[in-house]
């Protein structure tokens, strides 16, 4: 009896330490993600009030500096037109547009940010003046796509599934 509980004890401290030794090797394989914080400041604006659109870039605990593509795309509700700006790096991994706009209305932003071969795409919704027709909800939507599912996952406005 006494053979089988030593064994038993055994086998069970050596699951325990494989188990904690496999916990401790996913953490370390784990890779981070890229993640966007995309802010518009503010909000709610008047026409030819500045507005700054920003994106907050970083993967894992780092600040990215060095991002392969960011690009603001702005378009008014249901307007065709989508204006696309290339975004250089600020400070801090911050990525910074100011602009102002003269017609009233419900605006989308669309920061498409790619790098550490990833591509990001975080959505945010602001007012000038008087909100128009929204175009869906909710407000502020996100997509984290790698390199290899980027090219597969859009349609031909370039955003399905958002």
């Amino acid at each position: 009896m006494q053979k089988k509980f030593i064994g038993f004890m055994a086998f069970f401290m050596i699951a325990i330490l494989l188990t904690a030794c496999s916990e401790e090797k996913n953490e370390e394989n784990e890779l981070p993600i890229l993640d966007v914080k995309l802010t518009v400041a503010p909000e709610k604006a008047e026409p030819g009030e500045l507005v700054t659109i920003e994106a907050k870039v970083t993967y894992g605990d780092e600040d990215v500096t060095d991002a392969n593509e960011v690009t603001f795309e702005i378009w008014r509700a249901h307007d065709e037109e989508h204006e696309k700006v290339e975004i250089e790096h600020a400070e801090k991994g911050i990525y910074r547009l100011e602009k102002t706009f003269s017609e009233e209305g419900t605006y989308y932003v669309i920061s498409h940010v790619t790098a550490r071969d990833m591509h990001n795409m975080p959505k945010k919704e602001f007012v000038i003046g008087e909100a128009s027709e929204p175009e869906e909800s909710p407000s502020s939507t996100h997509m984290n796509h790698s390199e290899d599912e980027h090219s597969a996952d859009h349609s031909e406005d370039g955003h399905e599934g958002e």
